[in-house]
Protein backbone atom coordinates (compact mmCIF):
# COMPACT_ATOMS: atom_id res chain seq x y z
CA UNK A 1 0.00 0.00 0.00
CA UNK A 2 1.11 3.53 -0.63
CA UNK A 3 1.76 5.98 2.18
CA UNK A 4 -1.27 7.99 1.02
CA UNK A 5 -3.49 4.94 1.44
CA UNK A 6 -2.05 4.20 4.87
CA UNK A 7 -2.67 7.72 6.17
CA UNK A 8 -6.15 8.05 4.64
CA UNK A 9 -9.06 8.48 7.00
CA UNK A 10 -10.92 5.22 7.55
CA UNK A 11 -14.52 5.49 8.74
CA UNK A 12 -15.23 3.61 11.97
CA UNK A 13 -17.50 1.10 10.19
CA UNK A 14 -14.57 0.12 8.00
CA UNK A 15 -12.15 -0.17 10.91
CA UNK A 16 -14.00 -3.22 12.19
CA UNK A 17 -14.04 -4.77 8.71
CA UNK A 18 -10.31 -4.26 8.32
CA UNK A 19 -9.64 -5.63 11.81
CA UNK A 20 -11.69 -8.74 11.05
CA UNK A 21 -10.00 -9.20 7.65
CA UNK A 22 -6.57 -8.99 9.28
CA UNK A 23 -7.60 -11.50 11.94
CA UNK A 24 -8.77 -13.94 9.25
CA UNK A 25 -5.51 -13.56 7.32
CA UNK A 26 -3.47 -14.04 10.51
CA UNK A 27 -5.44 -17.20 11.35
CA UNK A 28 -4.91 -18.56 7.83
CA UNK A 29 -1.21 -17.66 7.97
CA UNK A 30 -0.79 -19.48 11.29
CA UNK A 31 -2.59 -22.53 9.89
CA UNK A 32 -0.26 -22.65 6.88
CA UNK A 33 2.81 -22.33 9.13
CA UNK A 34 1.49 -25.17 11.31
CA UNK A 35 0.83 -27.30 8.23
CA UNK A 36 4.38 -26.68 7.00
CA UNK A 37 5.74 -27.91 10.35
CA UNK A 38 3.60 -31.07 10.12
CA UNK A 39 5.07 -32.22 6.79
CA UNK A 40 6.76 -35.57 7.33
CA UNK A 41 7.48 -38.88 5.59
CA UNK A 42 3.74 -39.39 5.07
CA UNK A 43 3.74 -36.37 2.77
CA UNK A 44 6.50 -37.97 0.69
CA UNK A 45 4.54 -41.25 0.63
CA UNK A 46 1.44 -39.37 -0.56
CA UNK A 47 3.42 -37.68 -3.34
CA UNK A 48 4.83 -41.08 -4.33
CA UNK A 49 1.35 -42.66 -4.46
CA UNK A 50 0.01 -39.93 -6.73
CA UNK A 51 3.16 -39.71 -8.86
CA UNK A 52 3.19 -43.47 -9.48
CA UNK A 53 -0.56 -43.86 -9.96
CA UNK A 54 -1.09 -45.80 -13.20
CA UNK A 55 -4.81 -45.01 -13.18
CA UNK A 56 -6.74 -42.04 -11.87
CA UNK A 57 -6.77 -40.22 -8.58
CA UNK A 58 -10.35 -40.66 -7.38
CA UNK A 59 -11.08 -37.87 -4.91
CA UNK A 60 -13.96 -38.25 -2.47
CA UNK A 61 -15.43 -36.37 0.47
CA UNK A 62 -18.75 -35.17 1.89
CA UNK A 63 -19.95 -31.63 2.53
CA UNK A 64 -17.23 -28.99 2.68
CA UNK A 65 -14.57 -31.69 2.26
CA UNK A 66 -16.36 -32.68 -0.93
CA UNK A 67 -16.19 -29.12 -2.24
CA UNK A 68 -12.47 -29.08 -1.49
CA UNK A 69 -12.17 -32.50 -3.14
CA UNK A 70 -13.76 -31.23 -6.34
CA UNK A 71 -11.20 -28.42 -6.44
CA UNK A 72 -8.33 -30.85 -5.81
CA UNK A 73 -9.54 -33.13 -8.62
CA UNK A 74 -9.83 -30.15 -10.97
CA UNK A 75 -6.35 -28.91 -10.04
CA UNK A 76 -4.81 -32.36 -10.53
CA UNK A 77 -6.48 -32.57 -13.95
CA UNK A 78 -5.09 -29.15 -14.84
CA UNK A 79 -1.63 -30.47 -13.98
CA UNK A 80 -2.08 -33.41 -16.36
CA UNK A 81 -2.81 -35.95 -13.62
CA UNK A 82 -5.90 -38.03 -14.36
CA UNK A 83 -8.35 -37.28 -11.57
CA UNK A 84 -12.05 -37.04 -10.92
CA UNK A 85 -14.40 -36.56 -8.00
CA UNK A 86 -16.60 -39.37 -6.70
CA UNK A 87 -19.41 -38.39 -4.34
CA UNK A 88 -19.33 -41.02 -1.55
CA UNK A 89 -23.11 -41.21 -1.22
CA UNK A 90 -23.54 -41.64 -4.98
CA UNK A 91 -20.76 -44.22 -5.16
CA UNK A 92 -22.85 -46.97 -3.63
CA UNK A 93 -25.74 -46.12 -5.95
CA UNK A 94 -24.06 -47.02 -9.22
CA UNK A 95 -20.97 -44.84 -9.50
CA UNK A 96 -18.40 -47.43 -8.37
CA UNK A 97 -17.73 -48.35 -12.00
CA UNK A 98 -15.31 -45.42 -12.21
CA UNK A 99 -12.88 -47.14 -9.81
CA UNK A 100 -10.17 -49.50 -11.10
CA UNK A 101 -7.38 -51.42 -9.40
CA UNK A 102 -4.65 -49.05 -10.64
CA UNK A 103 -6.36 -45.99 -9.11
CA UNK A 104 -5.57 -44.13 -5.91
CA UNK A 105 -8.52 -43.02 -3.79
CA UNK A 106 -7.94 -39.70 -2.02
CA UNK A 107 -10.45 -39.47 0.84
CA UNK A 108 -11.04 -36.16 2.61
CA UNK A 109 -12.74 -35.76 5.98
CA UNK A 110 -11.94 -33.34 8.77
CA UNK A 111 -13.26 -35.66 11.48
CA UNK A 112 -12.17 -38.86 9.78
CA UNK A 113 -15.46 -40.36 10.93
CA UNK A 114 -17.77 -39.33 8.08
CA UNK A 115 -20.25 -42.18 7.78
CA UNK A 116 -20.44 -42.18 3.98
CA UNK A 117 -16.64 -42.46 3.73
CA UNK A 118 -16.25 -45.12 6.41
CA UNK A 119 -18.86 -47.22 4.58
CA UNK A 120 -17.21 -46.60 1.21
CA UNK A 121 -13.65 -47.58 2.13
CA UNK A 122 -14.20 -51.34 2.57
CA UNK A 123 -16.00 -51.38 -0.77
CA UNK A 124 -13.25 -49.57 -2.69
CA UNK A 125 -10.65 -51.80 -1.02
CA UNK A 126 -12.16 -54.73 -2.96
CA UNK A 127 -10.91 -53.03 -6.13
CA UNK A 128 -7.35 -53.25 -4.82
CA UNK A 129 -6.83 -49.49 -4.79
CA UNK A 130 -4.46 -47.56 -2.58
CA UNK A 131 -6.16 -45.15 -0.17
CA UNK A 132 -4.69 -41.78 0.74
CA UNK A 133 -6.50 -39.88 3.50
CA UNK A 134 -6.38 -36.24 4.49
CA UNK A 135 -7.96 -35.79 7.91
CA UNK A 136 -7.37 -34.18 11.29
CA UNK A 137 -6.17 -37.30 13.10
CA UNK A 138 -4.18 -40.43 12.37
CA UNK A 139 -6.32 -42.13 15.02
CA UNK A 140 -9.62 -41.49 13.23
CA UNK A 141 -11.35 -44.35 11.41
CA UNK A 142 -10.28 -42.90 8.07
CA UNK A 143 -6.73 -42.28 9.30
CA UNK A 144 -6.34 -45.87 10.49
CA UNK A 145 -7.90 -47.42 7.37
CA UNK A 146 -5.81 -45.53 4.80
CA UNK A 147 -2.50 -46.70 3.37
CA UNK A 148 -1.13 -43.19 3.81
CA UNK A 149 -2.62 -40.50 6.03
CA UNK A 150 -1.85 -36.81 6.07
CA UNK A 151 -2.94 -35.66 9.53
CA UNK A 152 -3.70 -31.95 9.55
CA UNK A 153 -4.45 -31.69 13.25
CA UNK A 154 -7.31 -29.63 14.63
CA UNK A 155 -7.36 -26.21 13.07
CA UNK A 156 -9.31 -23.18 14.09
CA UNK A 157 -11.51 -21.91 11.28
CA UNK A 158 -10.86 -18.37 10.18
CA UNK A 159 -13.66 -15.87 10.56
CA UNK A 160 -16.18 -14.81 13.15
CA UNK A 161 -17.88 -18.23 13.32
CA UNK A 162 -14.52 -20.04 13.75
Amino acid sequence: MSNAAESAYIPYSHVEQIREARAVLETESAALADLARRLDANFCAAVHLIDHCAGSVVVTGMGKAGHIGRKIAATLSSLGIRAHFLHPAEAVHGDLGCIHSEDVVLALSNSGETEELTRLLPIVRRFGVSVLAITASLQSSLGREADVTLALGRMREAGPLG
